[in-house]
C-alpha cells in the first residue's frame, strides 16, 4: 500500500525527525504516498550509528512495497542461525520452520546510503536539531536550535530512545538504563578465519557473543553481557574479558582471535538503554516511531525491522482514515498492543538459563515474529486485536 499516491496524501506536509534506518524509511513511503517530506538530521552528514544490521522477512517485504527491495537484499548476506553452548554443542528449537532461524544481515554504512539516496538529499536537512514544537488545530510548528521555523500538518518522532520529540510530548519517560547490560562490537576482515554462518554462543556469567558474515566478505562479531560488573580497561581489553565466558577448551578462539585483531577505535562499546513502556505515542499532529516509542533491549536483534515495521501500520493507517488525527489513533490502536507482546518475548528471551532454552525461547518470538505479528502488522481490516502469543 505504499508504493503509490494516495489522493488524499498529495501535498501533506510531513517533518520527520531522525535520520537512521526507520525515519528515512518513514520518508521514502511519505515520498511515494504524495507527501512533502523534511527529514531533519542533527547530525552534519547522514551517517550510520553501528556496524552491521540484520533483517527479517517483516521489514524486507516493506522495502519490497517502497520498491527499494531487490537493491537492498542485493546487498545483504542470508544466514541462518544456530545456537551453540561454551563448549560448542549447538542447538535449534524442535518444532519450528527454518525461516524462524533465516535473517539477512547488512552493513549499515552501505543501507544507509541506500536510504539517503532514496530519500533525496535534498530533503534531508543537515545540521539541524529540534528545539521545540507546537501544535494547533491546523499545523505543527517546529522551531530548530539556530531558530529556523517550519511548518508541517504531521510531525513523526524518529530519533531514537533519546528522542527529543518525546521528551516534549511525555516529559516524564526519559530512556534508562538497562542497568549491568553493556555490548561490544565491530566489522573487521576475516584474515584466516573460516567464518561461514551465524554462531550465536551463550556462555557463562550470563555472556552472550557472536560471529557473522556480512557484506564486503568483512565478519561481525558482537559480545554483550547481562548484569555486568563495570567495565575497566580498554574497549578490547573489556571484550576479551568477557570473551572468555564463551571458551570452554577453545570453542571460542575464532572470536577472541577476531578481537584481538580488531583496531582499538574501531570497537563499539554501549551502555544499553531502552524506552519504558508509554502511555501513549501519538497526539493529534505527532506520532514516535521506531526506538523513540519502543526502543528496546537489542538482545531480540529485531528492533530496526520492528521500526520500519511501525511505517507500514502508520502508513496504512494514514490512507484508512482521512483525518490525521484519526489515524494517528489507528496506528497506535495497533502497535501499542503488538508491542506489550514483544516486551514480554524480550523479557523471556533475557532469562534464558542455557543456550538451548536460549534456542526455543528466541525462536518462538521469531515464529510469532513472521506469522500471527506479521498477519497483524499487514492486514488493516478493522481495530481486531492481535492474536494472542504463548510468551
Amino acid at each position: 500500500m505504499i508504493n503509490k499516491s494516495v489522493k488524499h496524501l498529495e501535498d501533506l506536509r510531513v517533518i520527520i525527525v531522525g535520520g537512521g534506518l526507520v525515519g528515512m524509511t518513514a520518508a521514502i513511503a511519505f515520498k511515494r504516498l504524495g507527501a512533502r517530506v523534511t527529514l531533519i538530521e542533527q547530525a552534519p552528514e547522514i551517517r550510520a550509528a553501528g556496524a552491521s544490521i540484520n533483517l527479517w522477512k517483516n521489514a524486507l517485504d516493506v522495502f519490497d512495497d517502497l520498491g527499494l527491495g531487490e537493491q537492498i537484499r542485493a546487498t545483504g548476506v542470508p544466514l541462518e542461525t544456530w545456537f551453540y553452548d561454551a563448549a560448542g554443542k549447538r542447538y535449534r528449537a524442535p518444532g519450528y520452520d527454518p525461516e524462524d532461524y533465516a535473517f539477512t544481515l547488512f552493513s549499515r554504512p552501505v543501507l544507509t546510503n541506500i536510504l539517503a539516496d532514496a530519500v533525496g538529499r535534498e530533503n534531508i536537512m543537515l545540521n539541524s536539531k529540534l528545539a521545540h514544537f507546537d501544535e494547533d488545530a491546523d499545523r505543527v510548528t517546529i522551531t530548530l536550535t539556530h531558530g529556523k521555523q517550519l511548518q508541517a500538518d504531521l510531525l513523526i518522532g524518529a530519533d531514537g530512545v533519546y528522542s527529543t520529540v518525546r521528551r516534549q510530548l511525555l516529559p516524564s519517560y526519559p530512556a534508562k538504563e538497562h542497568k549491568g547490560h553493556h555490548v561490544w562490537r565491530a566489522v573487521v576482515a576475516p584474515g584466516d578465519e573460516a567464518v561461514q554462518n551465524t554462531i550465536l554462543t551463550v556462555g557463562h556469567n550470563r555472556t552472550r557473543g557472536g560471529l557473522a558474515r556480512t557484506a564486503g566478505n568483512q565478519v561481525f562479531w558482537m559480545i554483550n553481557q547481562f548484569n555486568s560488573e563495570q567495565p575497566t580497561g580498554t574497549k578490547k581489553e573489556q571484550a576479551l574479558r568477557r570473551a572468555a565466558n564463551l571458551n570452554d577448551a577453545g570453542w571460542g578462539d575464532s572470536l577472541i582471535r577476531l578481537i584481538e585483531a580488531t583496531p582499538e577505535d574501531s570497537i563499539i562499546f554501549s551502555q544499553i538503554m531502552y524506552v519504558p513502556e508509554l502511555p501513549f505515542w501519538v497526539s493529534k499532529r505527532v506520532a514516535l516511531v521506531g526506538d523513540a516509542a519502543h526502543g528496546l533491549s537489542p538482545h531480540i536483534a529485531a528492533g530496526g525491522a520492528l521500526g520500519i515495521e511501525d511505517i507500514q501500520v502508520l502508513t496504512d493507517s494514514l490512507i484508512a482514515e482521512r483525518d490525521i488525527s484519526a489515524a494517528l489513533k489507528r496506528y497506535e490502536a495497533y502497535r501499542m498492543p503488538y508491542f506489550d507482546i514483544v516486551r514480554r518475548f524480550s523479557n523471556d528471551v533475557e532469562q534464558s538459563a542455557d543456550s538451548k532454552d536460549y534456542a526455543g525461547r528466541y525462536a518462538a518470538f521469531t515464529h510469532w515474529m513472521l506469522n500471527d505479528g506479521y498477519k497483524a502488522a499487514r492486514s488493516f481490516n478493522g481495530l481486531s486485536p492481535l492474536v494472542a502469543s504463548k510468551a
